[in-house]
């Protein structure tokens, strides 16, 4: 019988954390119950979104969607102790990876000053089974590309202008939903519960995804991603994360 090989905790040695994603909900479906566990525990935490989300709900036009969507973000940033969430106005749906969406995010960095930053699978799958989305991939990728842009003062220089010094202590880059981890998060009771009532606070995509009952499928997913790593985390249901860094 082959081993399974087992995830490290992920350190917890930092004060600030940045998590940069490409739409409302990305963290919730991703990695809240681990949020809520270092917002419970004093360290800082903010959200920076590159879209609003406006083209997430076919059956509502964008210039309702977005203020919707950015909302229900903030609301569910509020249920797991993130107060700052910001949003870079990029097309939802077309984001293109290149020198304006990393100058984005490392401005953001700069802004934040995080020892660690989280971001959402950049692969060009989940698993190898589904396709991941154009949106997913290029911002997961300019957010690896960014934790190093912040700290280099010759790559976008004008944001030295803007007041934004170089910042050089990003000391790893988590990735949420990567077909292959390598550390994990416990996720409690209680951190759970939070990551739930986050999710929750998206009513009107679950509401556009799903005839389920929010909450029985909220909790029935969050539940089940949770305990999908257990076995690879001694038995303790947790949140998995692909770390790069030091």
């Amino acid at each position: 019988m082959t081993e399974i090989a087992q995830l490290r905790p992920l350190p917890e040695d930092f004060k600030r954390a940045l998590a940069v994603v490409a739409h409302p909900d990305d963290l919730e479906y991703g990695c809240s119950a681990a949020i809520a566990r270092w917002t419970a525990a004093g360290r800082e935490v903010a959200y920076v979104l590159a879209t609003r989300g406006e083209a997430g709900i076919d059956t509502l036009e964008p210039e309702k969607c977005g203020p919707l969507r950015e909302q229900e973000q903030r609301a569910g940033a509020e249920a797991v102790g993130v107060s700052t969430v910001e949003f870079l106005g990029h097309r939802d749906g077309v984001i293109e990876y290149g020198t304006a969406l990393r100058r984005d995010i490392a401005a953001a960095i700069r802004r934040h000053r995080p020892e660690l930053v989280i971001t959402l699978n950049h692969r060009d799958t989940w698993g190898g089974v589904a396709w991941n989305t154009p949106d997913h991939v290029a911002v997961g990728r300019a957010v690896l590309d960014a934790a190093a842009d912040a700290g280099n003062r010759w790559i976008f220089p004008e944001l030295i202008a803007e007041g934004l010094q170089p910042w050089n202590g990003v000391r790893r880059v988590a990735v949420a939903g990567s077909s292959t981890p390598t550390h994990a998060v416990e996720a409690t009771a209680e951190g759970l519960e939070h990551a739930v009532r986050s999710l929750l606070a998206h009513r009107s995509y679950i509401d556009a995804l799903t005839d389920e009952d929010p909450e029985t499928y909220v909790r029935g997913f969050l539940t089940g991603n949770t305990q999908a790593v257990a076995e690879r985390f001694g038995g303790r249901p947790a949140v998995a994360f692909e770390v790069f860094g030091r």
